[in-house]
């Protein structure tokens, strides 16, 4: 699969496409239904199909702040490729971007950029100065452009899926039912950094400390049993490892700042500093507790180690 940062990237000889535009923070099933109509519509008219997403997130530049970012940008480009994309064109989403007129940006970007013979979205979606397009807007734009327009309900199963019901769901640490409208357990990255190392000097169970981007999609504080990836697979040694998760400020501690650790359960001697990993999350144990002392905090972690062995069906 292709990947264009800019349209400046797009090659000089680039066809006509079919054309699906979105944050697509999540690519979520909504999403997904949104790219399975560019497939099909590609397929019909023998064309290759690219996904415009952006960033940063326009909320960023519109209103200056952002929503918690459930997928970033290369984890959006990676979760499309099987999905029957044949290119994405990140578009940075800055000041001049958001300037331009719904017809200069269907001009400018799906016509003259991307050659666009299709165009899919949402049917919700917005476009253009102060979010003046919308999709009939789009489809008229597209009988002068020469482009057909399918407005595609954000629906499966019959129900309607919205990123800000993903982050709704995760920030009450329901990850069962966020991963029921993502498609997949919910995701978190970055590298491993040293902590206070009280799980491995302590308290018996080694974690590994994530240093999150701050705009990262984490789930409600409380304990989750779950999956710790490598992200970059060392050939030869493992790469992935049933695990229970912490999120949370540590108040048995008198903590302050949120954090993800992450148990690889019965693992003492894996050394993860520096590595680039993932925690995926498979379903909540508990919430956050705080403990009367250090021997009742590590009675309720062998428990929940036990538990997090039964959900994620291993021995």
């Amino acid at each position: 699969m292709l990947r264009w940062d800019g349209l400046g990237d797009t090659p000089s000889d680039w066809g006509r496409s079919v054309v699906a535009i979105g944050v697509f923070d999540g690519v979520h099933r909504g999403h997904q239904a949104i790219l399975a109509s560019a497939r099909a519509h590609a397929d019909r008219l023998g064309l290759p199909v690219v996904a415009v997403t952006f960033d940063p997130h326009p909320a960023l530049v519109l209103r200056g702040t952002t929503p918690a970012v459930l997928t970033p940008v290369d984890r959006r480009v990676e979760l499309m490729e099987p999905l029957g994309v044949d290119a994405v064109c990140v578009l940075p989403f800055d000041e001049e971007l958001s300037a331009l007129s719904a017809e200069e940006f269907v001009r400018l970007v799906l016509s003259d950029g991307l050659g666009a013979a299709a165009v899919v979205v949402g049917e919700d979606f917005g476009f253009g100065h102060r979010a003046a397009g919308n999709v009939a807007v789009l489809a008229d734009l597209g009988g002068r452009y020469d482009f057909a327009v399918d407005g595609v309900r954000l629906v499966a199963e019959g129900e309607t899926i919205t990123s800000t019901r993903v982050r709704s769901l995760l920030g009450g640490g329901a990850v069962v039912a966020a991963a029921e409208l993502l498609g997949r357990p919910h995701r978190v990255s970055g590298e491993i950094v040293h902590g206070a190392a009280r799980g491995r000097e302590l308290l018996g169970f080694p974690t590994a400390n994530m240093d999150l981007p701050a705009d990262a999609a984490v789930p409600g504080d409380g304990v989750y049993a779950g999956w710790l990836s490598l992200l970059e697979p060392v050939e030869g040694h493992e790469s992935r490892w049933p695990a229970a998760v912490s999120v949370g400020t540590n108040p048995t501690f008198d903590g302050a700042e949120r954090t993800v650790e992450a148990y690889a359960l019965d693992r003492d001697d894996l050394e993860l500093y520096g590595l680039r990993m993932a925690v995926d999350f498979t379903a909540r144990i508990r919430g956050q507790e705080r403990f009367d002392d250090i021997d009742a905090l590590i009675v309720a972690m062998r428990r929940d180690v036990d538990r997090c062995r039964e959900v994620l069906g291993v021995a």
